[in-house]
């Protein structure tokens, strides 16, 4: 039964002319039914024994067929005379228009769909690559080799093995299925299903795939991994990761020859190292020079088990310390940044990993419960992910709120402030030192305003109130009643309280 092409169907349907149609028709049927016999060109010798094998001439001894462009070579065959069919053994070789080569211990085959089925050592060759497999079904037509039980293909490049493989010989593609695995001079590949350009060396990404090259593990669900230059464009769940750092995105671009990577969309950089989390919607990187440059909703998280610290700024950059593996974190334009203990603002902010030192730079302010802290210039230091140092340079001054009135102050040039399990528990004043604080008896009763001044300030806090002050140079102070208290009283020239710009919560560190 012949199935009649839809042109030929349309045809018959609206043409008038019967005649021309039934003879057109008939045409094709004949010219689809003509098929080439396959030739046999040599043999050492031939002959037919029905008692071994029924309607077959055997062919023995340095035997050569012929089938359109097709030479076969082989130690015996059987030759159907009834079928356009060849069985051949021993040593097969069929070489099809000069550049491609099938070899096997065993072919079978069918000259009326030009199709060989080879079996045993099988071997088809390109100009270009070369597939291995014990089974291979190869369709001369149209030049493709089909195997489904393991097999591999080798070129210059790589090496993918596959329990299911098709070889699209003209097209120089190759596609890979079930337990796929590739291997470079650079890389291993582990998937499920990939395709691959013989040309140009490209792995074309189609399901969890998973590559690990001199440097990185790479892992997508879509895009494509060039293996002559490990440069990778990968989409889809993508994720780049080393023994320090993991990248990921919506999209990764990734050159191994340069170190050089880019991702786009939902940005997450890990430092497993120094427990560091960037985020954002833009990141550039380098693996050689350990740089990153991330922007768009750019967050730094600082995290731990007790409390991590969020960070936002318009542009965050990581780059090496002069200790090996040690970075330093460089935020600019708008920093806020907020943690239970600690909330702060500044245009720009350093961050050290080998010692957790933060510096803050113009304009910077730090709040931490009752308190806010505002200099020129402002360094913290921490220990296990906690301050237990301040330092304050020019123009340093600090306020304690008592209730929307009353303000406790520490004015000076430079200051250190010392922390002991998230309190403060001293204030030391350097230069120009001015304080302001309400006194009171044992029972919390109110005695007055005490003011002092001195070039140098120390200062115990007991319970987060100052407990004890002690004036070290050139000490002057007062102490004024509540009641004879005027508001130019109550306050240090070049107080002013900015609670309204506070980070209140991790989401309000966005906020303008």
């Amino acid at each position: 039964m012949s199935i009649i092409p839809s042109y030929i169907a349309s045809i018959f349907q609206f043409n008038k002319n019967g005649i021309l149609l039934v003879l057109t028709f008939i045409g094709f049927f004949s010219e689809a039914q003509e098929r080439k016999r396959i030739d046999i060109l040599q043999a050492g010798e031939m002959s037919y024994n029905e008692r071994i094998i029924v309607n077959a001439q055997r062919l023995i001894g340095n035997v050569i067929l012929q089938h359109n462009d097709a030479l076969m070579y082989c130690d015996s065959a059987y030759s159907y005379t009834n079928t356009n069919m060849v069985d051949a053994f021993g040593n097969v070789h069929i070489n099809q228009g000069d550049s491609i080569h099938l070899f096997a211990d065993k072919v079978f085959y069918n000259g009326d769909i030009s199709h060989a089925r080879s079996i045993g050592n099988v071997r088809l060759q390109s100009e270009k690559a070369t597939l291995y497999t014990d089974t291979l079904d190869y369709d001369l037509d149209n030049k493709i080799g089909y195997y489904d039980d393991n097999g591999k293909i080798v070129d210059s490049l790589n090496v993918l093995t596959s329990v299911i493989g098709r070889f699209f010989v003209e097209q120089d593609l190759a596609y890979f299925y079930t337990d796929v695995k590739g291997e470079g001079e650079d890389y291993e590949l582990y998937s499920d299903t990939l395709s691959y350009n013989i040309e140009t060396g490209r792995i074309l990404i189609e399901s969890p795939t998973t590559i690990r090259d001199s440097v990185n593990i790479l892992y997508a669900k879509d895009g494509w991994y060039d293996s002559e230059t490990g440069h990778a464009f990968l989409v889809e769940d993508p994720v780049v990761f080393n023994d320090e750092q993991q990248i990921k995105g919506n999209i990764i671009e990734y050159y191994r020859e340069t170190g050089e990577g880019y991702a786009n969309g939902a940005v997450e950089i890990y430092d497993l190292k120094n427990r560091m989390i960037v985020l954002g919607e833009q990141a550039n990187y380098n693996d050689i020079s350990k740089t990153a440059l991330v922007t768009d909703s750019a967050i730094l998280i600082l995290y731990s088990e007790e409390d991590s610290l969020f960070l936002h700024a318009d542009t965050l950059r990581m780059v090496p310390d002069t200790i090996d593996s040690e970075k330093i974190v460089k935020a600019y334009w708008g920093v806020r940044f907020w943690r239970t203990n600690i909330q702060g603002l500044c245009d720009s902010l350093c961050y050290f990993t080998k010692d957790s030192t933060v510096q803050l730079y113009t304009d910077p302010i730090l709040w931490s419960e009752n308190r806010q802290i505002i200099a020129d210039y402002i360094e913290m230091k921490s220990n296990a992910n906690a301050p237990d140092e301040i330092r304050m340079q020019n123009n340093s001054f600090i306020i304690s709120k008592h209730d929307t009135v009353m303000f406790d102050q520490i004015k000076g040039k430079n200051m250190i402030g010392y922390i002991r399990e998230n309190e403060l528990f001293r204030i030391d004043v350097d230069g120009n030192g001015q304080t302001l604080y309400y006194a009171q008896e044992d029972d919390e009763e109110l005695i007055g305003l005490n003011k002092a001044e001195s070039s140098k300030i120390s200062i115990r806090f007991k319970d987060g109130e100052i407990n004890k002050i002690a004036l070290i140079s050139a000490p002057e102070g007062t102490l004024k009643p509540i009641s004879q208290l005027s508001d130019p009283d109550r306050k240090l020239q070049g107080f002013i309280w900015k609670e309204e710009l506070r980070p209140i919560s991790k989401h309000d560190i966005f906020r303008k």
